[in-house]
């Protein structure tokens, strides 16, 4: 075995070199030159997409049915306040068997593990493939939806999905995520009419309409809940209004509302729902009420099944852990891929990602490529032809 086929298979070196290209979304500092390097050593052939600033790769190896998908991103949140860094957080450092660094656990070293646990493979029947993002962390409009899009107008087919996010909770291989909320952000701007607080018969206050508004979409009780979903809940993020005068009735008000929200609703159902309540309020009032919603995904459930089986028996093989399937948490790129195919997602401990010093402990690295690998093995024995 060659240096380099060496390297490949271990999956903290590959962690290692991925940190120490300090990928601050929409920079990509040659992550994806470095993933496209490995991926093409493996015999991988590797397509790159570029939207915007962002860069984005699909990468195949095989013709054959099934094709077994691992998605991930290379891009990562800011470090932050460097001066709360126990080390550089783009230098990949371990200490007492412990490795920091900026995107150790969200993502790197799940990508790590997966090209790790390929290397240590033995010729697979059907394909693999990667889909790698530098747009997960951002705003998400020029990575992973784009690339979803262009493998439909290529006809590319994916049978199932891995998305290598950091789901363990308290230890690896203790939880999966087998589904997402949905997400809706929605600004309500009150417009009415400026005037002297000693005279509102001359004015129109915005705020009392704002206010009403909020109060009754977030009275509403939206859902008891749904399989495997907590019920669905509401949030007002922000009313600001910017007077600074004590005797103006300002002319405008603004609000904010997200909603996470399980699969007894879809977006435009509650989109419609926020919209008929400022109508109401605008045809009430008499002020003008302007509403943009923005769905950031769909709520969806990857429902139990052999899928579902493969990842649930690679972790209890190689770990010895029962993993719970659970629905909790934001939302991730899982949110586009599901409508290509079913989806899991499963990776490092999720407890430090976005923080100061996030970490791994090496350990982990080593034992979620033996789970992942084990995962190819069995995925392959059950759906392979």
């Amino acid at each position: 075995m060659s240096n380099t086929q060496k390297c490949l298979t271990d999956p903290v070196q590959l962690t290692q070199a991925l940190i120490r290209r300090p990928s601050v979304t929409p920079a990509d500092e040659g992550a994806m030159d470095v993933v496209q390097g490995w991926l093409e050593d493996l015999g991988f052939s590797c397509t790159r997409l570029k939207y915007a600033e962002i860069e984005n790769l699909y990468a195949r190896r095989g013709s054959a049915s099934p094709n077994l998908c691992f998605a991930g991103h290379t891009d990562v949140v800011p470090d932050g306040e460097r001066a709360g860094w126990r080390c550089d957080p783009f230098a990949g450092e371990i200490k007492d068997g412990i490795l920091t660094g900026r995107g150790a656990v969200d993502m790197k070293g799940g990508i790590a593990a997966w090209i790790a646990a390929v290397a240590r493979l033995e010729n697979t029947p059907g394909s693999l493939s990667f889909l790698i993002t530098g747009d997960e962390e951002g705003v998400a409009t020029d990575g992973t939806v784009k690339v979803v899009e262009w493998l439909k107008t290529q006809g590319e087919v994916i049978d199932h999905c891995i998305v290598g996010e950091p789901t363990s909770s308290a230890v690896l291989g203790d939880m999966i995520k087998v589904g997402r909320r949905g997400s809706i952000n929605a600004t309500i701007t009150v417009t009415g009419k400026q005037g002297h607080v000693a005279y509102p018969q001359r004015a129109l206050n915005p705020v009392p309409v704002l206010v009403d508004i909020m109060q009754v979409l977030n009275a509403r009780v939206l859902d008891e809940g749904y399989e495997r979903f907590l019920p669905s809940n509401l949030e007002i993020t922000t009313f600001d209004v910017g007077n600074a005068t004590t005797n103006l009735i300002p002319q405008k008000a603004t609000g904010r509302v997200n909603i996470r929200f399980n699969p007894t609703h879809s977006g435009q159902s509650l989109a419609d729902w926020m919209r008929g309540v400022c109508d109401e309020f605008a045809h009430k009032t008499g002020a003008q009420v302007e509403f943009k919603p923005t769905i950031s995904g769909e709520a969806f459930l990857t429902e139990g099944g052999p899928f579902v089986e493969v990842i649930l028996s690679a972790i209890r093989e190689v770990l010895g852990t029962d993993a719970d399937p659970s629905t909790t948490g934001g939302t991730s790129d899982a949110r586009f891929i599901r409508s290509l195919c079913p989806v899991v997602e499963f990776g490092l401990v999720g407890q430090t990602m976005h923080q100061v010093n996030e970490s791994t402990p090496v350990a982990d690295l080593e034992n979620l490529t033996r789970v992942y690998q084990r995962l190819i093995e069995l995925y392959f024995a059950r759906f392979a032809a």
